[in-house]
């Protein structure tokens, strides 16, 4: 069995790092390899950087960023951003890259998401389904570079990726893109009982609760935020150790885990479940806020 995984989505947009809000609106965040030497030392599993500018205007992947982050990148990397060709991922991979993500491509021409697993192998192919829609009677795929919703769902569009080929599916909905509100579990569930193919679900984080409904409610074999590790101090450390309460297996390799913590309603870390007196202040704090 795999164990649940924790990425970080790093949304680069003219080499710089943007929070994003539903694909419309981008506030700077800092440099791409800056947010990596971060996230390493954090103790992310994974590292899912995309080139949005690479995409939306057809400008080919930008290899330099490629070139700065993984001096500093040691988790598997996957990178995605104007992917056309096998040569282009071959590139990818020398520079470093573990993983490549496609999108626009595998709309465009699907035959090549085969191509590019069958050189390469599946495990290397992840294919990129945005939906939009804010139920299931209006689940869209979403193609970013024209703007607009296809007319397939994404459960048709995620077993024909699969068949083509895909190893992964990295799952986003539009409509919770940066809006801190949750992921969509009502998304989720569905694509990833229709393949047998690892789902990453993206979209929605706001607090650690978040992550862990999905892996709770749903059986996607890891979760993506973005948003919500760079403007967290310690988000993938406190995330994690939630995490750790309910499944086995989660990664902990940072010398700050927060031991014998728990976390408040909001999810913000509490105290040392083991320090009676300190319990008792909180308490009293809380009833006189109250």
């Amino acid at each position: 069995m795999l164990k649940k995984r924790l990425i970080a989505t790093l949304i680069v947009r003219n080499g710089i790092i943007v929070q994003s809000v539903g694909f419309r609106k981008y506030l700077p965040v800092g440099k791409p390899e800056i947010a990596v030497e971060f996230l390493n030392s954090w103790g992310i599993d994974e590292i899912v950087l995309l080139d949005i500018t690479a995409s939306n205007e057809k400008t080919g992947p930008n290899f330099a960023i490629m070139d700065n982050v993984t001096r500093s990148c040691f988790v598997p990397l996957t990178i995605g951003g104007g992917i056309t060709s096998v040569g282009q991922i071959q590139r990818f991979l020398n520079l470093g890259a573990d993983k490549v993500c496609i999108n626009s491509a595998a709309l465009e021409k699907p035959e090549f998401v085969t191509e590019a697993a069958n050189v390469f192998g599946n495990q290397c192919i992840i294919v990129s389904i945005d939906v939009i829609g804010a139920s299931v009677a209006d689940y869209k795929v979403f193609d970013a570079y024209r703007g607009c919703a296809m007319r397939m769902g994404p459960i048709d569009w995620a077993r024909e990726v699969e068949s083509m080929g895909a190893g992964e599916i990295y799952l986003t909905s539009v409509n919770r893109d940066g809006s801190k509100a949750g992921y969509d579990l009502d998304l989720i569930e569905p694509v990833v009982q229709s393949v047998d193919i690892p789902v990453i679900a993206s979209g929605g984080a706001g607090h650690p609760g978040h992550v862990l409904e999905v892996f709770k409610k749903t059986n996607a074999s890891a979760v993506s935020a973005a948003n919500f590790f760079h403007f967290s101090e310690h988000s993938v450390i406190t995330t994690k150790a939630l995490l750790r309460d309910a499944f086995h297996g989660i990664r902990l390799n940072t010398h700050a885990d927060y031991e014998g913590c728990s976390f408040d309603p909001g999810y913000r870390l509490k105290k040392r479940s083991d320090d009676y007196l300190e319990d008792l202040l909180y308490e009293r704090i809380e009833a006189e806020v109250i």
